[in-house]
């Protein structure tokens, strides 16, 4: 591994049952760059991202990120790996019966053993670094949707990962919300943070990332930057997915 790459994948197998969804990714992603993963549905994108993160495990190949290695079957390698790599899914799965600030202090305190003192100052900090320094007291359900996919944002941060992984973070929001919730995460991106988000705006990945990844039937199809990938894609699968 280089100095600059923090994620490495290797020839990555995953199969549910007979249907191989992921049939050898290899794919280097550097510190600080913004990587979108683009492509049909049932193309493995998810499947990709959940393997990152040990939720998945896999049956071929290797996962390293930074000098930590994903190993499923190994629950203290799987704390070590979620306190460096933060995930924010499709729905928001913030705990109701928590306060948004209790949701965004519990990780830190349980797992990192911060003092509650200074999880809430964290927590008051990631609030206002998402547009939210006024709901601290408030209750999940109280919030649009927007609003609670920013406060899933601040909790993932709260855990200071070296990477943030984005599964489709805007495709339970209604329209006029979706914008709310990018501006955040390219905020994130032009202070340096390492993301990899699967994402259907192709205009918002066009913008921020510095490296498409467009899969199709469980292999990387294409990969390069922005510019090239969207004005002149080498392959028909591309062209028509771009159309």
């Amino acid at each position: 591994m280089s100095d600059l790459e923090l994620v490495n994948i290797s020839r990555l197998h995953k199969r549910f049952g007979d249907n191989e969804v992921l049939k050898g990714i290899d794919l280097s992603i550097e510190r600080q760059n913004v990587v979108s993963i683009i492509g049909k549905s049932g193309s493995g994108k998810s499947t990709l991202l959940r393997c990152i993160n040990g939720l998945e495990s896999f049956d071929e190949g290797s996962i390293k990120i930074g000098s930590l290695a994903v190993l499923t079957d190994d629950n203290q390698a799987l704390r070590d790996l979620r306190q460096n790599v933060g995930m924010i899914f499709q729905s928001f799965n913030l705990f109701p019966h928590l306060s948004v600030g209790k949701n965004i202090m519990l990780a830190p305190t349980l797992v990192k053993k911060t003092t509650t003192a200074e999880a809430e100052k964290t927590a008051k900090e990631l609030l206002a670094r998402v547009g939210l320094s006024d709901k601290f007291d408030c209750w999940p359900d109280e919030l649009s949707g927007g609003q609670q996919q920013r406060v899933a944002i601040a909790r993932s941060l709260a855990m200071n990962p070296e990477v943030l992984l984005c599964d489709e973070i805007t495709s339970a929001l209604d329209p006029e919300l979706v914008g709310e919730v990018l501006q955040v995460i390219e905020s994130l991106a032009k202070d340096g943070m390492t993301i990899i988000m699967v994402t259907h705006e192709m205009n918002f990945a066009k913008k921020v990332s510095d490296k498409i990844v467009f899969m199709h039937q469980g292999r990387v199809h294409e990969m390069g930057n922005p510019d090239e990938l969207f004005t002149s894609p080498k392959t028909a699968e591309l062209a028509q997915f771009l159309n």
